[in-house]
């Protein structure tokens, strides 16, 4: 079994104390024999991807962390659209830049965010009016529960705002690979997040979609960059509440809103937080709200402790609690803390 060894080197957020045991799985198949014999043992384990949407306690993990380094795309052809079967261990934005090249049109509005291919469908990780989930077509997973590999279609994975059934459920289920179904089309899809069409339009080449969403990121301390300490974060800590329509209607008549379908209403956290009196750059001890969004939590200079993040972050959702009656939710995954 590996030593013992600190998570934080392991998450954006450098925050995060030690394993008790440490393996990598570089195959599929070896993912699923660690933990299913961690599993026999009754061992308690934490899959560990590219620890960009993780929260670590200052305890760290008292059991198995597995480490998926799987490597491996597949591309196939099927009518109009290209079929890319990636493994859950590929860094997601090189395989994003590499579909934008090859003129496959569905992710490049996702550009820049960090990670790995095989978090993608359990936050349904989404930017800028796109989401994996539209294009998502099965993900290929180890169910603990029955010991066994499948393959979810994508209309059985519980897809929503920011929420899968992986998610719902993360205990049961390790993901082992993506398929994608994308458009050949060096050209995007109509563009609907209004940030993004002011700078390119509706409809976009590819490349230039991508190179305006890097920009935006950037500008939001959202690509992982060691020269910003903006970026030592975990992306959006918390999630865009939807509300009820009187909700939002008691939030004023300046309130930024977007309906929804079935008639709820979809408010930025950040201009709530914002309102609650919490602005850019807000600092408490060795953490603070990032200088660039309000969103992002950061452990700037890398002396913070979980519990510093977690006092932060339970600062801002009581704030936000007491001024609108609205309570946020965190996005990034807790690992022994909670809010």
């Amino acid at each position: 079994m590996g030593d013992l060894r600190l998570l934080a080197p392991y998450t954006t957020l450098g925050l995060g104390g030690p394993a008790r045991a440490y393996e990598e799985a570089t195959t599929a198949e070896e993912l699923v024999s660690l933990v299913a014999e961690a599993d026999r043992r009754g061992e308690p384990t934490l899959i560990l991807g590219g620890g960009s949407n993780l929260v670590v306690s200052d305890q760290g993990f008292d059991g198995l962390v597995v480490k998926v380094a799987t490597r491996g795309v597949t591309v196939s052809r099927d009518g109009g659209q290209v079929v890319v079967e990636a493994e859950a261990g590929e860094d997601w934005d090189p395989l994003v830049a590499r579909a934008v090249a090859e003129g496959w049109s569905g992710l490049e509005c996702m550009s820049g965010i960090p990670g790995l291919v095989g978090s993608t469908p359990i936050q349904n990780v989404g930017a800028y009016g796109q989401e994996v989930a539209h294009t998502v077509r099965c993900v290929r997973v180890f169910d603990r529960r029955t010991r066994e590999v499948v393959d979810v279609e994508a209309r059985r994975c519980g897809f929503s705002y920011r929420d899968s059934a992986f998610k719902r459920d993360l205990g049961r289920y390790v993901v082992l690979g993506v398929t994608f179904a994308l458009d050949v089309s060096a050209t995007s899809g109509p563009l609907t997040y209004q940030e993004l069409v002011n700078r390119v339009g509706e409809r976009a080449a590819l490349t230039e979609v991508r190179e305006a969403v890097l920009g935006l990121r950037r500008g939001k301390g959202m690509v992982l960059d060691p020269d910003d300490p903006d970026s030592r974060s975990a992306g959006s800590f918390f999630t865009n509440p939807i509300v009820s329509a009187e909700q939002a209607a008691a939030l004023g008549d300046g309130s930024p809103r977007f309906d929804m379908p079935d008639g709820s209403v979809k408010v930025p956290a950040a201009w709530l937080i914002e309102q609650a009196g919490f602005p850019k750059g807000y600092t408490r001890g060795p953490v603070r709200i990032s200088t660039k969004h309000t969103l992002a939590l950061t452990n700037p200079h890398g002396h913070g402790t979980t519990a510093d993040l977690i006092a932060l972050a339970r600062e801002v959702r009581d704030g936000v609690l007491a001024k609108f009656g609205v309570t946020l939710v965190n996005e990034p995954v807790m690992v022994g803390c909670a809010l």
